[in-house]
């Protein structure tokens, strides 16, 4: 499995902005997908996740209201909408991927076994 991440860019604080998972070499109709990122001197953190059916999504709490994952098996691709960005948003953004037939999503960084390289997010004030 392949993941391809886009969407890197720079915004004001306010803005939006939409980050795209694509997969290669593999259909993602039964993969979870969990989007990740790292703040420059900071910890990975997982900040949102998807069922593979897309029925259950995850957000954590510092995203939760601004962030909206979503998927489109058809095109084998996750997007993370990002609206009221913040300074603090600023990382490099990842998606992984896990097989997955759970109901919910895994949370957890360690549950998942395939990531995509990372894509830059930075916001100004």
């Amino acid at each position: 499995v392949q993941l391809q991440a886009y969407g890197r860019g720079s915004v004001q604080a306010g803005g939006s902005l939409i980050l795209s998972c694509a997969a290669s070499g593999v259909t993602l109709d039964y993969y979870a997908i969990g989007w990740f990122r790292q703040a420059p001197g900071k910890e990975r953190e997982g900040i949102s996740c998807i069922s593979s059916s897309g029925g259950n999504t995850y957000y954590a709490v510092s995203v939760k209201g601004r962030f909206t994952i979503s998927r489109d098996n058809a095109k084998d691709t996750v997007y993370l909408q990002m609206n009221s960005l913040k300074p603090e948003d600023t990382a490099v953004y990842y998606c992984a991927a896990v097989l997955s037939y759970l109901v919910l999503p895994p949370t957890r960084e360690s549950e998942y076994d395939y990531w995509g390289q990372g894509t830059l997010v930075t916001v100004s004030s």
